[in-house]
């Protein structure tokens, strides 16, 4: 019986099973009295069964206790074991504790108490900007900072949350200085954007009258709605802390295009650094361009993402000439990924939130829907996109109905200031480059020959990185059109000598892309492992080992990012003399608010009398409607020649203020060689005046009025701002219809298009033959209503 068990039970017959005598199949006789004796011998079969099993599990722990106490012990590591593990971790750890030291040595660098290697004192600040006040610990913290990015870069792992963070990092560091030294919001402009969104959320009206930037009020009145709706009446702390949350925000889209090209983990996150640290143009204050271009950035990211489009060339290469070139540059590796496996749902989503961010741009600004508008089209002529021409033509008639019919307040009157620069392209380049080198300073003009040379160096980085790709058969098309098509702006207007400022703004995505390529140009391998590249198509012109080559790249790239940085620091507060506010100057024009009923002027200096002269002082915070800025007051660089200043004063009705603050002395010292003394002697100068009384006082602003009036006089009443009484033309009912007739015509057209180039062909062509003549006629009228206007206005 004991072998039997061992055994096992018997293995069941091979040939069919029948059914045993007594089972139901031959009925139930019988069944009882052999259940009950087989039921004895079964219980005790399993019995013992279970005894076996029990006595073999015991026999095999008794075992293994037996190995387990037999075997030697391992030995504990000791402390060379440890130091040597912890070396060997440390790509894991040391990039996060690089980071975080830098970023608390920076806070406490500039937050601190002014002394020895720490604190910021604002009297320190000459002509280099705020450069001259900062501490060394301050910069080596910047550098530690960017060590620890290529340290992470350098490692075989894509560590994209922690890359995020220390590029993050490093913008805080960077665009976060002036919110962390200054007492008060710096730029003086951002002061009467925010009076622009005091007054759309007092009064619920736009007044094109006020300023022509109220012609394009979608930014304000969405800033307008928000702090209503939020109880925010004090708007100090957004002014503060806009410029470093804007870059922040810019990082987001500007990371989802690079995820579209083809490039390495090192290219793409070495573009995402250096668009934070060449981007010094100071234009991502509270305004309506710094809002813009983050709009400006997604709508390429979903261009690239969701509509990008890349098919390799079938058609042969031409013998000879240029479409030769032209041939060969098509048929060369794209440097874009191909938009597969999107459904028809997430394309009519995304084509919805490109007409809204389009929508949203023509509303807050003049030049960002242009520069989207050349974006889209350069897309379709060199085959990036697979959106059709409706879109571009439907989006151009968007920007000109609305300058049409929406701002005829602002162009009425002055048609030859908006088009007399078309073309000037020299002339407009002149007014943002070399004229703007005039100041007398030796600091500041180095200041702003240091912003050119950044200019040019990245732009001698993204040729070279070109030529690079270039020459491992790759033609990058999407970042070459980002490159250039801001660069066809010259030709429109010097946008009050600043279009080139606005142009490398818009040319920085591009310009970004491929200048990383200089660095690291190879394409990625098919491979997870990030330190896997392709080499060169044209081996021949290999001269370097490539992994020495790839070394080389990531210590020349750590250099010029410091380069970088530290130059940003010069080229981007290199004016923080001027561009301070200070807490007296806010005292003094709060001051005029408290006193501008039923309204007041205020004067402000300037070397010469003329247009496109911004007050460099906290103007137009409250009140737009009430107080007048538009009055300037000629000073000398003798300053006790003030009878110029004092003359355009008393021509002045009553309650008008001649200010002299802190920042429009330091401007006129650096930009017109006014002397270090002029601020202390002018105002001596008017307090000495006869004419005039002191009515305010501190260590940075002034503000003097009139000692006495001829008697009976009184202060004027303000200008009423007007609503929207716009002149009209005769044609314009009939271009309203025809623009509606063309949108929808055009839009149908799109949406069906998404669903393929094969379907519904009938349809589409329906709708262009309605499309096209509205077109025509709603171009004809938005020509009509501008010379009409400009005519008889």
């Amino acid at each position: 019986m004991q072998q039997a068990l061992q055994q096992g039970p018997p293995a069941p017959p091979a040939g069919p099973q029948h059914a045993p005598a007594g089972s139901p199949q031959q009925g139930f006789s019988g069944a009882p009295q052999q259940a009950a004796q087989q039921a004895p011998q079964q219980t005790q079969q399993q019995t013992q069964q279970q005894t076996q099993q029990q006595t073999q599990q015991q026999t095999q722990h008794q075992a293994q206790q037996q190995a387990l106490q037999q075997a030697p012990a391992k030995p504990r590591p000791g402390a060379g074991g440890r130091v040597g593990a912890l070396i060997a971790s440390a790509p894991k750890w040391l990039p996060v504790l690089l980071v975080l030291e830098g970023l608390l040595m920076y806070i406490l660098a500039i937050k601190v108490a002014p002394g020895p290697l720490r604190g910021v004192n604002p009297a320190d600040i000459d002509g280099l900007g705020l450069i001259s006040a900062l501490p060394t610990t301050a910069f080596v913290a910047i550098l530690i900072m960017i060590v620890s990015f290529f340290v992470t870069v350098a490692q075989s792992t894509d560590r994209k949350f922690l890359l995020l963070f220390q590029i993050a990092a490093i913008t805080f560091a960077l665009h976060g200085a002036g919110a962390l030294v200054a007492s008060e919001p710096r730029f003086p402009t951002a002061y009467i954007h925010a009076g622009f969104v005091e007054f759309i959320g007092r009064t619920g009206e736009t007044a094109i009258s006020i300023d022509a930037r109220m012609g394009w009020p979608g930014f304000f009145a969405l800033f307008a709605f928000v702090t209503k709706a939020a109880g925010i009446s004090d708007m100090t702390t957004i002014l503060q802390w806009t410029p470093l949350l804007s870059n922040l925000l810019y990082l987001l889209p500007f990371v989802l295009i690079l995820r579209q090209v083809v490039a390495t983990t090192r290219a793409r996150w070495f573009a995402a650094l250096l668009f934070v640290l060449v981007q010094w143009i100071g234009q991502d204050y509270f305004s309506p361009q710094g809002f813009t271009f983050a709009l400006y950035l997604a709508f390429v990211a979903i261009l690239l993402r969701w509509f990008g489009r890349v098919e390799p060339r079938t058609k042969p290469v031409p013998p000879k000439g240029l479409r030769k070139l032209l041939g060969r540059l098509d048929a060369m590796t794209p440097g874009e990924l191909a938009n597969t496996g999107t459904f028809r749902a997430d394309k009519l989503l995304m084509l919805m939130m490109l007409l809204a961010l389009f929508f949203a741009a023509v509303a807050s600004h003049q030049i960002t829907p242009f520069m989207m508008l050349g974006v889209v089209t350069a897309f379709l002529i060199f085959k990036r996109t697979t959106l059709t021409w409706a879109l571009p033509f439907f989006l151009g008639l968007v920007v000109l109905a609305w300058i049409s019919y929406l701002t005829v307040g602002f162009w009425s009157s002055q048609i030859d200031a908006i088009f007399g620069g078309l073309g000037n392209i020299f002339a407009n380049i002149g007014g943002s480059t070399g004229d703007r080198i005039e100041g007398s300073d030796p600091a500041h003009a180095m200041v702003l020959q240091a912003r050119l040379g950044i200019l040019v160096v990245i732009l001698s980085l993204a040729a070279t990185g070109l030529f690079r790709r270039l020459r491992r058969g790759v033609f990058d098309r999407s970042a070459l059109i980002l490159l250039c098509v801001p660069v066809l702006a010259l030709g429109l207007q010097s946008y009050g000598g600043e279009i080139g400022l606005r142009i490398y703004m818009f040319a920085l995505p591009g310009s970004c892309l491929l200048a990383a390529y200089a660095f690291f140009p190879n394409l990625p391998a098919d491979s997870a492992d990030v330190r896997e590249e392709t080499v060169p198509l044209r081996k021949r012109n290999v001269r370097f080992n490539p992994e020495l080559t790839k070394k080389l790249s990531v210590v020349l790239a750590a250099c010029f990012a410091v380069l970088f940085a530290f130059a940003f620091l010069l080229a981007r507060y290199g004016n923080e003399k001027f561009e301070r506010v200070t807490t007296g100057e806010v005292a003094a024009m709060h001051y005029i608010y408290e006193h501008d009923k039923p309204s007041a002027k205020v004067l402000y200096l300037v070397p010469k009398v003329g247009p496109e002269v911004t007050p460099t002082m906290p103007w137009g915070e409250r009140d737009v409607e009430l107080v007048n800025f538009g009055v300037q007051a000629l000073v000398h660089k003798d300053p006790t020649k003030v009878d110029d200043a004092i003359k355009m004063l008393k021509e002045q009705p009553r309650n008008s203020y001649l200010m002299v603050s802190r920042g429009q002395i330091s401007y006129l010292q650096l930009n017109e060689g006014y002397a270090e003394d002029w601020g202390p002697k002018f105002r001596a100068a008017l307090d000495a005046s006869p004419d005039l009384k002191r009515v305010f006082s501190n260590d940075d602003a002034a503000l003097y009025t009139r000692k006495s009036f001829v008697r009976g006089t009184e202060i004027p009443e303000p200008n009423p701002y007007k609503g929207r009484g716009d002149p009209t033309s005769p044609w314009t009912p009939v271009g309203i219809g025809a623009l509606g007739v063309t949108w929808v015509a055009l839009f149908g057209y799109e949406i069906i298009r998404l669903n393929g180039p094969n379907r519904a062909r009938k349809t589409r062509k329906r709708l262009l033959f309605l499309a096209v003549p509205a077109f025509v006629v709603a171009l004809a009228v938005i020509i009509e209503r501008f010379i009409y206007i400009a005519q008889n206005n």
